[in-house]
Formats: C-alpha cells, sequence, structure tokens
C-alpha cells in the first residue's frame, strides 16, 4: 500500500477489523518511512456475472428471475420455498465455482433440471418442458421415457 503522505510502499499494520457489517476489513496502517497513519478498506470485489441467451445476448444474472421459473414449476407441488432458495443456491455456487464470468441460458437450465429431479419430478418435468420447449406431445413423452429408464 502506498503511504497517501510521502508515497512509500512499505507499511505496516496497526488494527484490522471487520466493517460494512463484515463485508470489508477496515485496516489501521502506519508508514514505515514518515510514521503518519491512515486507513485502507478491503473488499471482495464482485465481477458481474453475465447469462449468454440462446440468441446470443448477454444480460446480467437475475437470481429472481430463476426462482420466479422455480415457483412456476414447483405450484401446487409439495416443494417448500426453502427448498428452492436451497436450490438457487447450490445453482450459483456451481456457477461461481467455475470461476467464469460467462454462462449460457442452456448450462443454466441443465444445473437446474439436475438438482429438481431429485426434489420432485412432476416440477421437474414441468420445469423440462418450458426449459425445453418441448414441441409436441411425442417430445414430452420422450422426456417421459428418458427419466423413467435412468430409475
Amino acid at each position: 500500500m502506498r503511504c497517501p503522505f510521502c508515497g512509500h510502499d512499505e507499511d505496516k499494520v496497526i488494527d484490522s477489523r471487520p466493517a460494512d457489517e463484515g463485508a470489508a476489513i477496515r485496516r489501521r496502517r502506519e508508514c514505515i518511512s514518515c510514521s503518519k497513519r491512515f486507513t485502507t478498506y478491503e473488499k471482495i470485489e464482485n465481477l458481474p456475472l453475465l447469462v449468454v441467451k440462446k440468441d446470443g445476448t448477454r444480460q446480467p444474472y437475475d437470481r429472481d428471475k430463476l426462482i420466479s421459473g422455480l415457483l412456476k414449476s414447483c405450484e401446487k407441488r409439495p416443494v417448500s420455498t426453502s427448498q428452492i432458495e436451497k436450490l438457487a443456491d447450490s445453482v450459483e455456487l456451481q456457477i461461481q465455482n467455475s470461476l467464469r464470468r460467462e454462462i449460457s441460458s442452456r448450462e443454466i437450465g441443465e444445473m437446474v433440471m439436475e438438482l429438481l429431479k431429485d426434489i420432485d419430478e412432476v416440477a421437474y418435468v414441468r420445469f423440462a418442458s418450458v426449459y425445453r420447449q418441448f414441441k409436441d406431445v411425442n417430445s414430452f413423452l420422450q422426456e417421459l421415457n428418458d427419466m423413467l429408464n435412468k430409475k
């Protein structure tokens, strides 16, 4: 850290404590050269995650959009809101762990379907029917047969 008073780039940390409700760290520093003290703040850098849509356009990731789709799929099903929240958390964690700044909507849909299949099969089929844009009953039946064969 460069001293704001003399420009020297060596200092020592005198005190560290959480700031902004744990979202940052406040550090009191003392310059080795001029002995003046100054404060710095460290925050996690959150880079925006972009979703690449089927048509190639990019838009910021929106958790509310994911939750909304899950709520529609799980409507009138024995799936709690906490299960939906956990599923969304799990998808977000997978995305963050990939360390990528862009992800396709297809990949997000596949992650959701993989997790939703274990929670509720009817909700899974509902989500898949919208996500995969079933054109007719045959494509719907094919998805059901695939699901039954995997059991």
